[in-house]
Order: structure tokens, then C-alpha cells, then sequence
């Protein structure tokens, strides 16, 4: 049996980038995807000719000198057809007024001063510490640095006491994080590292792909093969088989065993930690901390397809409010409150869109009742709560787009249950692990386990998202090339 130097276990984003930088770098490779194809959160599925994204909407910092253009540079990312966003990349209606979140960080001030401008001090230094934490956000991985200084003061800090320290208005802190609900807002837990991170990259510069997602995944996939490395799929990992302290062999479903001599885990921390059966390095303590910590709240999708020449593509997400309460609407109201919406790029080269997307934050206990039931099996009344919330996702929206109800021909609904059973998150987790500010040693994960050759990567980490997860792809790599590698890597070396 052919033995791997690297055994890749999952083909979400980070379990990509990792197999295409070590097959790259020489590595035999092999990875190994429980489902049909490869992708996780950025996979696509088809229905009637179009292909919807299950994950992806946009990314940030692609411009080059930018927090992520040399990763994705050397990626072979940077080439897919981007499409650079309106200026004002993202506007947030709360009630009946709306905001602009504008690229460029001297712009991004200098248009929320226009209608907060007492706060104008406040966000120059705001947006002064978004640039830092670009700056130096690989700073750790600088072989003559070594640990960065801007992150120490962000770890143990709360998103939400920070701001309501350097903000007097409430409505403006409301309005700065509108757009996060591509995180977890919770005042109780997220650590002003997380926030900083997911919000600088877009006030860089901001990026819809004309195409799906899967574009992501298949450069990754051809990239991998091109290098010489291997993959199969309908192998799901059921026990990581350990000898003499060390990973020897991933042992699938269907009794097969792949060897290698390191291995990266590419689920999420506690599913891994339940792979490993017999260890003389897990100790129960360890499986009990990882399979303890809490995860970040799911996601409910509404897929739309448009009717044809029906409503125009608009190059922005809208973040709509029934109230000014962006932080703890979804954990407090029954009813849906807050939405984003995101509007597909016409790949025709038509002025009009065929598809737009809406969500809404779901937590677990609203869909628990379903816990074990599987996609294709769920009972009448599961249809009947996704169609309603669908409604009122579709309701809210049209505060924005006052047409949208006539103009759909299509619905397509997940919940966290469908993210569950089909990228393997427990509880449909949208982001992975709940990082929390006052444990910050506890729930920020590195990539080294107690295993020598069992590596960890992916949004459960350090950060999610595109930006966050291909970080921890980097962070995960330097564990076994070193950090020069990698560090010459970001510097286009």
C-alpha cells in the first residue's frame, strides 16, 4: 500500500489550500472528502441550470498590496473573474434609514461622518486600528519577528465593550456592525481579534466572483492534481489509527486505510477528536475540552431565482433591520428581524440578475427538534417552518426591493440542519467554534494537537471566512515547512 507524506482529511477551503501548498512544495498528497464532491461551505449545487453558492457571497483585500492578494496570487485564485463591488460595498438599512460602508479606509470615515459627525475622531481611530491589524496580520509568521504586536491586545478584549468605549452613539456602532452577520455577534463572547479581522479586509477593497463558488474549488482541485496530488472521494474518515504516540492511518467507512506520515484534519476539532479512538497523547481531558467548547450559531438561506429581466443586478450587499438591534435580534425575537441580501453577478454580461440570496441568522434550537432526522427525511411541519421563515426573509427584503415578491420563479431553503449533514458542522455551526475574549487560550485552537503528525486547520481555528480560513491554511503549512516558507509565500517570493 503507496504511503503519503501528507493525508488531507476534508476538502473545505482550508483542507484545499493546504493538499495545493504542500503538493506544491513537493509533498505526495493525498485528501480524503466524506461526500461526492469537494468544497464544504464553498461548494455549489445546481438546480435547473443554475448553480447556487451554499457558503461564499464575497471577499475582501484582493487589490494588490492587500491583506490577501499574495495568497491568493500564489493560490491561483487572484486569476478567477472577480468583480470589484460599488464603492459602497455594503449599505445597512436599520428601521428607515440607511448607511453606507464605503472601501478605503479614509473614505469608509469620511462617509459615516457625514451623518455622525461628532464621531469623526472616533472612527479615524477606528479605522486607524483596522489598518494595523492588515498590516500585521501575518506578522507571526515572520521568522524575523516572530509573535506580531498588534494581536496580544485583541485576544482578550470584547468587540462589544470596545466599541461602546471609543463610540458615544449607539445607533453608529449599530450601523459599523450591520454587515457582520457574516459572524457571530455576541456580546458575551466575541473577541475584538475576530471582529477587526473579518471586517478590515472589506473596507480594503471588496469582491464578488462573476460565477459560483465552485470556480474556488476547481482552480484548487486542478492545482492539486497538476502538482501530483491525489484525491478521493465517498471516503469518509470513521478513526484515525495511532501508533507509538502517532498517526499511522486513516481508516475510512468502508474499511480502507490511507498512511501517511503527517495528517491534517480539515473538520471540525471535536469530530476529529472523536476519530481517534485508542491514543496514548488524547487524553481525556483534551477530547473533553475541544468536545466542550461551544459553537457559533447556524444559517438560514433563502436561494431565489429571479424572473428574467425582471430586476437589475446591484453590485452591493443590503443588510436590512426591523430594528436597531443588530447584536441580539436573532437570539430574542421569534420573528425574522435582520437579513443580508446578495445579488449574483450576471454572467451573461446582462444588466439583470437571475439570482439572489438571503439570510438570516438560525440558532440550533429552533431546528433541534429535527436533530435526528436526515436531508430527504424530515416530517411536513420542518417544510412548512422553512417556507414561513423563506416568507418572511422574502417580506423584509422587500423593503429594498419592493417588486421582489413578483418577481421570483424559484425558492430554495437550508438550515443549519442541511450545513450539518452535509459538511459535517455540528449543529449547522456557520463559523465554526465560538472564540470567547475572556478564554481566549482555550477557544483560539492552533494547528499542533497533542499528536505530533496530526494537524488541525480550518474556520474552527483562528479565523473563518475566506480571508480567515486561507490565514489558518498558511499558519497550518508553517507547522511543516517553517515559517520562511510561508513568509516568502505572503511576500511574493
Amino acid at each position: 500500500m503507496k504511503k503519503y507524506d501528507i493525508v488531507v482529511i476534508g476538502s473545505g477551503l482550508g483542507g484545499l489550500e493546504c493538499a495545493y501548498i504542500l503538493a506544491r512544495a513537493g509533498r505526495s498528497v493525498l485528501l480524503l472528502e466524506r461526500e461526492r464532491q469537494a468544497g464544504g461551505c464553498i461548494q455549489s449545487y445546481k438546480r435547473h441550470g443554475l448553480s447556487y453558492d451554499t457558503g461564499f457571497h464575497y471577499v475582501g483585500g484582493l487589490d494588490e498590496g492587500q491583506s490577501l492578494c499574495s495568497a491568493f496570487r500564489y493560490l491561483g485564485l487572484l486569476n478567477l473573474p472577480w468583480k470589484k463591488m460599488d464603492a459602497a460595498f455594503d449599505r445597512i438599512t436599520i428601521e428607515d434609514h440607511s448607511y453606507s460602508l464605503v472601501q478605503g479606509y479614509d473614505s469608509f470615515v469620511n462617509e459615516l461622518a457625514k451623518s455622525f459627525p461628532n464621531e469623526r475622531y472616533a472612527l479615524n481611530k477606528y479605522a486607524d486600528m483596522l489598518k494595523l491589524v492588515s498590516a500585521h496580520q501575518y506578522d507571526s509568521l515572520n521568522p524575523n519577528i516572530g509573535q506580531t504586536e498588534a494581536y496580544p491586545e485583541l485576544f482578550d478584549v470584547s468587540a462589544w465593550d470596545y466599541l461602546h468605549e471609543l463610540f458615544d452613539d449607539e445607533l453608529l456602532i449599530n450601523v459599523l456592525c450591520g454587515n457582520s452577520l457574516k459572524m457571530e455577534l455576541r456580546k458575551e463572547s466575541l473577541p475584538l481579534f475576530t471582529f477587526t479581522h473579518v471586517n478590515s479586509g472589506f473596507i480594503e477593497s471588496s469582491w464578488r466572483l462573476q460565477g459560483s463558488g465552485s470556480m474556488i474549488v476547481d482552480t484548487l482541485l486542478d492545482s492539486i492534481i497538476s502538482c501530483g496530488g491525489e484525491i478521493i472521494y465517498n471516503a469518509e474518515v470513521k478513526e484515525l489509527i495511532e501508533k507509538n504516540g502517532l498517526v499511522t492511518g486513516a481508516k475510512c467507512a468502508d474499511g480502507e486505510i490511507y498512511e501517511g506520515d503527517i495528517f491534517i484534519s480539515d473538520v471540525h476539532p471535536a469530530v476529529t477528536c472523536n476519530m481517534i479512538c485508542n491514543s496514548r497523547k488524547i487524553k481525556n481531558t483534551y477530547r473533553n475540552r475541544i468536545c466542550s467548547l461551544e459553537n457559533t450559531f447556524g444559517m438560514f438561506t433563502v436561494s431565489l431565482r429571479i424572473k428574467p429581466h425582471t430586476i437589475k443586478y446591484f453590485n452591493h450587499n443590503h443588510y436590512v433591520y426591523r430594528h436597531s438591534d443588530v447584536w441580539t435580534f436573532y437570539k430574542e425575537n421569534d420573528s425574522i428581524d435582520g437579513i443580508m441580501i446578495s445579488c449574483r453577478v450576471p454572467e451573461d454580461g446582462s444588466e439583470y440578475t437571475s439570482q439572489i440570496d438571503i439570510l438570516t441568522p438560525m440558532t440550533w434550537d429552533k431546528c433541534e427538534k429535527w436533530n435526528y432526522t436526515t436531508v430527504g427525511r424530515r416530517d411536513d411541519e420542518y417544510i412548512s417552518m422553512k417556507a414561513r421563515i423563506a416568507d418572511e426573509c422574502i417580506k423584509l427584503a422587500t423593503r429594498i426591493i419592493p417588486e421582489l415578491n413578483v418577481c421570483v420563479d424559484e425558492i430554495y431553503t437550508s438550515s443549519p440542519l442541511t450545513y450539518r449533514d452535509y459538511i459535517n458542522a455540528p449543529k449547522g455551526s456557520a463559523y465554526g467554534l465560538r472564540k470567547d475574549y475572556g478564554n481566549p487560550l482555550l477557544t483560539m485552537l492552533s494547528p499542533r494537537t497533542p499528536i505530533p503528525n496530526l494537524l488541525l486547520t480550518g474556520q474552527s481555528l483562528m479565523l473563518h471566512g475566506l480571508h480567515g480560513v486561507t490565514m489558518t491554511a498558511l499558519y497550518t503549512c508553517a507547522e511543516i515547512m517553517g515559517k520562511e516558507k510561508i513568509w516568502n509565500i505572503i511576500n511574493d517570493n
